[in-house]
């Protein structure tokens, strides 16, 4: 078998000599990484890591425009009554899920907020469709968004790893309904080779079922790819589980945690340095290029 090919394995298989199991059951060569092959894949979190953002949910003004647009279908509600119906819909549907991060953002990333959004109408005896409902929650997610925004160098960073010919994928916390949709806004869902977001599997980081969904579908050889995020337990450890390598940015939304262990520590966001790390093995590091 060539070099870093890498095939899935069978039920009870043992690997053959030279090769080795990746955490998503899949056998390679047992080469590893050396100085002139390091990262095949790039695995990012989104939030903290690539883009910048603050949303508020509890603002008064919010759920009384909110419960305007709900009107305008027949579905009546005062503001007060629609926040509380939200947050009880919301607990209810997300039982038996620990969130470690209360952050809005992340947007209770184990169920399909457009769920919500469907049964707040169905409560006021609305029969409105799954498209209606998603632009209600998109519609919320604009209300509740005080800014959205890349962090410096985002786009050139990307950009220096997609030209190494790395493969680039998400691995986020949060929302299909918001998340793709704020990714395209901002220029850079086309850098990404697949998106893997949790509210599509039913769980979150730093699980490593989500971890491994990614590998599996992909065909991605663990001791190939490292994870780059801002969270010392959703993104490191989970990704170490994997047997993952590990990048840690510091940046304004991590939490508040000391001595994260990751293989790269950046204690300040350096979307430079990120690119030459992440295209080492390359004969340009990728061409980091600003546009003057």
């Amino acid at each position: 078998m060539r070099s870093g090919a890498a095939r899935i394995r069978g039920f009870s298989e043992e690997p053959q000599p030279g090769e080795r199991i990746s955490a998503a059951g899949l056998i390679g060569s047992e080469t590893g990484r050396g100085e002139k092959e390091m990262y095949q894949t790039c695995i990012f979190d989104l939030y903290g890591t690539l883009v910048d953002i603050h949303t508020e949910e509890d603002r008064k003004e919010l759920w009384e425009k909110l419960a305007l647009f709900y009107g305008y279908y027949g579905a009546f509600y005062t503001g007060e009554e629609l926040r509380d119906a939200y947050k009880r819909l919301t607990k209810e549907m997300s039982e038996g899920s620990v969130r470690l991060r209360t952050d809005s953002h992340e947007a209770y990333p184990e169920l399909q907020i457009e769920q919500v959004f469907l049964r707040l109408f169905a409560e006021r005896g609305i029969d409105a469709g799954m498209e209606l409902a998603v632009h209600a929650g998109q519609f919320f997610r604009v209300l509740s968004t005080d800014y959205i925004r890349l962090y410096e160098g985002t786009k050139e960073m990307l950009a220096a790893v997609k030209r190494a010919g790395k493969k680039i994928y998400l691995l986020s916390n949060a929302q299909r309904i918001f998340t793709e949709y704020e990714m395209k806004a901002l220029d850079i869902f086309r850098f990404f080779d697949g998106i893997f977001i949790s509210s599509d599997h039913g769980c979150k980081k730093p699980d490593i079922r989500f971890f491994r969904a990614l590998l599996e579908k992909y065909s991605i050889l663990a001791d190939t790819a490292v994870m780059v995020g801002n969270d010392g337990i959703c993104d490191m450890e989970g990704a170490k589980k994997a047997g993952l390598a590990t990048l840690y940015i510091h940046s304004n939304l991590s939490p508040d945690e000391e001595n994260v262990e990751a293989d790269h520590v950046q204690k300040q966001m350096d979307m430079r340095e990120i690119a030459e790390i992440l295209t080492k093995d390359t004969a340009d590091g990728g061409g980091f290029r600003i546009p003057v």
